[in-house]
């Protein structure tokens, strides 16, 4: 009971039991676990209450022997609770809804359910001072109708007085309307004809359409075929960003840093304070921070390793990770003999922007271009699968890495697998439509070179991606890139979904999509991705994430600490990198200009 848990059930039986304290007793009813018996509560209460009750005497003489040795004669008793409990149960027959007759809308008229603006406020007043006493009743609601445009302002002070305030306002706000509508009372009558004459126009946005036959896609099911996505007309500039791009070219990640001048001011700062107080003391001072070709103690780097780990959490490194990569700094550089001019803050940071590029380097190194090329060779398609949390923008990079693929020559089929999230299937056709906008046929011999291949809702996502790259294989598509549904980590039953996805179609490329926000999180995703994978893999050697696509990474500013955390955990590439809205938003990731920003103070 402390649990708040007072039944068990066994098979086909469920038992409910109550305590009593006073005189050690328990009471028990069974009954069949398949029947809802509404009064087992009120019957089990009863039971306890009459039996104390009957026998209290019994036990308070002979205690816990009157229990063991007694004989309780009640079973007329029982069957009497019984009987009550369940007629009481049968008593509460459900309410009956009045009929149309019966209530108090059959007996007013049309005429006046009818509300004008004038006469609303005049009811209300009277419904207030009817409440009220008699007196107030009989003035006050013969003050209106008497009340004319000469004398409004002059009630006699009796009455004021009487009134409550809420009254004193309803009758200002009369006074009000009937002096400024006066003059509009004639003109009143057809302003809601004109007014639903007019009725509300739709919004056009500037990048959509108003014609509704554009705009309905419920017919365009057709998987393979150019119809099914129509071309729409649009400015390429919003969808391509910078026009003087190199097409089909994947540029690195930039990042700005800091002059050196500046870099050497941040580590000199902490010596400036001891510089203050003499000529001597801040030599002394500057010479204080040099080692001087003495080996590194523990005792040396720990305060600029706590200082290291606090400004690694602070741009969005993992904790667990952070810690982790200042007791590899420290394992490395303990009795390490240093230079004459040398600090102990240049050469931990140093040692730690060596670890963070080796990390973001993986020793695999996914090439998407060379992979698409090997398979062509082999004349199947190559299928890369994305998966992740929701709303990470799994749709959105899909789309990117489609127009980088077409750029480079490749036919892409996508395989519209997310049938759980409203709206997904709907958000790859414009993709395609848009993709197809620009580059369409005529511009590579006629050839599409982006369709989708979609089931509708509902359907089972390893199915369809199985008969996508089926259908890629027969039409001779280059790349398969299959959508998946965005799921919780935590979520069981769609991370077996997912392993099964994987497992029977086995994708060339498996990439997981994180967003650059994400701080302990990517830890806690990646992990249980990859567990969940290799849990409801049937083979011995079960597949798991290759590599990852970091999205958003335009939102952050320096803070991007999500990179380190999701190379350090699972050891895979970040193959891309998302920085925008436009197709053009694409980069690959710059370990040396992404440490820089990470050490930036």
């Amino acid at each position: 009971e402390r649990g708040g848990n007072n039944s068990f059930t066994h098979e086909a039986l469920t038992l409910k039991y109550k305590l009593d304290n006073q005189f050690e007793l328990v009471f028990v009813v069974g009954f069949q676990k398949i029947l809802t018996l509404t009064y087992v509560d009120k019957l089990i209460d009863d039971v306890h209450k009459e039996f104390r009750d009957k026998y209290r005497n019994e036990f308070q003489q002979k205690g816990t022997l009157g229990l063991l040795n007694g004989t309780f004669d009640f079973k007329d008793d029982f069957m009497r609770l019984l009987r009550d409990a369940e007629e009481s149960s049968k008593v509460r027959a459900p309410t009956v809804m009045k009929t149309f007759e019966q209530s108090l809308k059959s007996q007013k008229t049309v005429k006046c359910m009818i509300e004008t603006r004038g006469e609303k406020p005049k009811e209300k007043v009277k419904n207030k001072k009817n409440k009220g006493s008699k007196k107030e009743g009989t003035e006050a609601v013969a003050a209106p109708g008497k009340a004319s445009a000469g004398d409004k302002q002059s009630p006699a002070t009796g009455d004021r007085e009487e009134l409550t305030k809420d009254e004193i306002l309803q009758k200002n706000r009369e006074e009000f309307f009937k002096r400024h509508m006066k003059a509009g009372e004639k003109s009143r009558s057809p302003k809601p004809e004109a007014q639903k004459e007019k009725g509300k126009k739709p919004r056009v946005w500037d990048l959509g359409n108003s014609n509704a036959k554009v705009l309905d896609y419920s017919n365009s099911a057709t998987n393979g075929s150019a119809e099914a996505c129509p071309v729409e007309e649009f400015d390429p500039d919003t969808a391509l960003g910078d026009r003087n791009r190199e097409p089909g070219r994947l540029y690195d990640l930039e990042y700005e840093s800091d002059d050196e001048a500046e870099e050497e001011k941040v580590i000199q700062n902490p010596s400036k304070p001891s510089a203050k107080k003499g000529g001597l003391g801040g030599m002394f001072g500057m010479l204080k921070g040099l080692v001087g070709s003495k080996s590194l103690t523990r005792e040396d780097m720990d305060p600029v390793l706590e200082k290291m780990k606090d400004h690694l959490i602070a741009k969005n490194v993992a904790a667990e990770i952070a810690v982790q990569l200042c007791e590899s700094v420290a394992k490395k550089l303990e009795g390490k003999v240093m230079g004459t001019f040398t600090t102990v803050t240049s050469t931990v940071k140093q040692a730690l922007q060596e670890a963070l590029v080796q990390i973001l380097q993986p020793q695999r190194r996914v090439d998407v271009l060379r992979d698409v090329m090997d398979a062509q060779r082999h004349r199947r398609p190559y299928v890369v699968t994305f998966c992740g949390v929701n709303g990470v923008g799994k749709s959105t990079n899909l789309a990117k890495i489609s127009f980088w693929l077409i750029e480079n020559g490749f036919s892409v089929l996508i395989a519209a697998c997310d049938t759980f999230r409203a709206g997904a299937v709907e958000q790859l056709r414009t993709h395609t439509r848009r993709l197809n906008a620009l580059h369409p046929p005529e511009s590579h011999g006629g050839r599409t070179m982006v369709q989708l291949y979609e089931k509708g809702y509902g359907k089972d996502a390893a199915g369809i991606a199985m008969e996508a790259i089926s259908y890629a294989r027969n039409q001779g598509f280059d790349v398969v890139l299959v959508d998946t549904a965005g799921r919780m980590q935590d979520n069981a039953p769609l991370m077996t979904a997912l392993a099964k996805l994987i497992a029977v179609n086995a994708p060339d490329l498996v990439l997981f999509v994180g967003e650059a926000l994400v701080g302990n999180e990517a830890v806690d995703q990646l992990v249980k991705f990859n567990k969940a994978l290799a849990d409801h893999s049937m083979a011995q050697t079960p597949r798991l994430i290759d590599g990852i696509v970091l999205t958003k990474f335009d939102t952050i500013d320096d803070k991007v600490g999500a990179a380190i955390s999701m190379t350090y955990i699972t050891s895979k590439p970040i193959v891309f990198v998302g920085t925008g809205q436009t197709y053009c938003d694409l980069r690959s990731l710059n370990a040396k200009a992404v440490v820089a920003a990470l050490m930036k103070a």
